[in-house]
């Protein structure tokens, strides 16, 4: 059963790396995003660290937006898509498999890039620690519900920005939390609340959205 969730992993991730630009676009995007707000605010250290949790977790949400479209958009143009529908294995386990290599490329630069651009925001090590592991909560359930609406969106002109407000009420607790998380360790009340509620949705996410991915891409195929 799990043999073609494999194959659809490394044939994502192979396609990907013959395609650099499009990670670098989403890391450098994010890189600009939260390196900006120090420059403008100012080196006040109180300020950084009050702002920090969510210009970081902004700047992550808007940069898993930009990569959205590619999950399903390259294999729609080409017909494979149609294929991955008409074999005898669940779709909804095909779609986790893509939803994972497009998490593998473009969530995990993220987290990798996190501890680096939360030092600019004097943040401390409890306070990075608690970060990377509310990104490594987070960003799948993103990419996880970013796929719902990629699938929605698929073929229809001006997708992107239909697909924008299709998501972003959807992000939103996952913001909330995220952000909370490093906020609260920031503050000295611990974080493991939050990141509790982030780990609940990212489960709820992984049972819910690749059965919801797949009926959306039946529609849009049909």
């Amino acid at each position: 059963m799990f043999e073609p969730l494999y194959w659809i992993i490394r044939r994502d991730l192979t396609i990907a790396m013959r395609r650099r630009s499009d990670i670098f676009t989403t890391l450098i995007f994010f890189v600009i995003v939260v390196s900006l707000f120090p420059l403008g605010i100012g080196p006040e250290p109180d300020t950084l660290r009050l702002i920090a949790p969510g210009i970081v977790w902004v700047g992550a949400l808007l940069a898993s937006m930009l990569a959205l479209e590619l999950i399903f958009s390259a294999d729609h143009r080409d017909g494979t898509l149609e294929q991955m529908l008409l074999t005898p294995q669940p779709v909804s386990l095909l779609v986790a498999g893509k939803v994972i290599a497009h998490w593998l490329v473009s969530g995990i630069p993220l987290v990798l890039m996190s501890p680096l651009l939360g030092v600019q925001y004097d943040l401390s090590w409890e306070a990075l620690g608690t970060l990377v592991v509310s990104l490594l909560l987070g960003t799948p359930a993103l990419s996880l519900i970013g796929a719902i609406g990629a699938a929605l969106t698929l073929g229809l002109r001006s997708g992107g920005v239909l697909l924008a407000l299709l998501v972003l009420p959807l992000y939103i607790p996952v913001l909330i939390f995220g952000a909370g998380a490093v906020e609260a360790t920031v503050s000295g009340l611990g974080g493991q609340s939050h990141l509790s509620m982030l780990a609940a949705i990212l489960v709820a996410s992984l049972v819910l959205a690749p059965l919801a991915t797949a009926a959306a891409l039946r529609v849009a195929e049909d």
